[in-house]
């Protein structure tokens, strides 16, 4: 969406306040021996409690065989998105990522952030702190006048900086006034192309980065999408207003 009303600024940044108290609860709460049910559980009753709805709980996207059954996305090591919680129990040096979406008063915001359960290694750290730092230059990278091109090609030179693959097929959207709205932000976009970025955009920026190489097949679920070649994957991302002075991040 593009939010030029004051009025839907105020619910946006509600909604995103709201996503990132529930995120850093569940952040805390990933350690050996929790299952992704009780992550999922605490995800829902947070939203709420807060007076928001999840926005993936029950949500059937075109060409999806059912809807998503969780109000959270848990995906581990070679999971990249779409993990769907239950009796899986988090170990020392797992990868997880939590991705949580919501919506306040009809206003809607994503998120997500990777976890190393305990202690973790070398290859994995690098992996979550690499992916992060790729959030970060995408976010700066939305600016007025930029393209949608710019924030993937941004997330390339931290993926090459820290020797990471970038994963194909998958990226974030524009978002606001539902779950996904287009345009679509490509990981392994090109700098000055693709849409305009304007003030008032609402952007999920997400960029996802993973161990090996980037290709990713969907699992027998029809919802989880995991590494062709096996390797670990990590995901963080957030919702970004685009102002006039730069990019807003929401979900913080």
């Amino acid at each position: 969406m593009i939010a030029t009303k004051q009025e839907e600024i105020e619910n946006l940044r509600k909604a995103g306040k709201i996503l990132a108290a529930a995120l850093r609860e569940l952040e805390s709460m990933v350690k050996p021996g929790v299952t992704t049910s009780a992550l999922d559980m605490a995800a829902e009753q947070y939203i709420v409690r807060e007076g928001a709805r999840s926005s993936f709980l029950r949500y059937q996207p075109e060409g999806a065989s059912s809807p998503y059954p969780a109000a959270l996305c848990v995906s581990i090591n070679d999971e990249v998105v779409h993990g769907i919680p239950g009796g899986k129990v988090l170990e020392e040096g797992d990868v997880v990522t939590v991705d949580l979406g919501l919506s306040y008063n009809g206003y809607f915001v994503d998120a997500a952030r990777t976890v190393i359960v305990g202690e973790g290694d070398a290859a994995a750290h690098n992996l979550v702190e690499g992916t992060r730092e790729a959030l970060k230059e995408s976010i700066k990278a939305a600016q007025v006048g930029n393209h949608i091109g710019d924030l993937g090609a941004a997330t390339g030179v931290v993926a090459k900086k820290y020797k990471l693959g970038i994963v194909e097929d998958l990226g974030g959207h524009a978002v606001g006034k539902a779950v996904h709205e287009k345009p679509f932000i490509a990981n392994d976009g090109r700098a000055g192309e693709g849409e305009k970025i304007v003030e008032g955009m609402v952007l999920a920026i997400e960029p996802m980065l993973c161990e090996g190489k980037g290709a990713i097949i969907l699992d027998e679920d029809d919802w989880t999408y995991r590494m062709e070649d096996g390797g670990r994957a990590a995901h963080f991302e957030d919702t970004v207003l685009v102002t006039k002075d730069g990019p807003e991040i929401l979900t913080r």
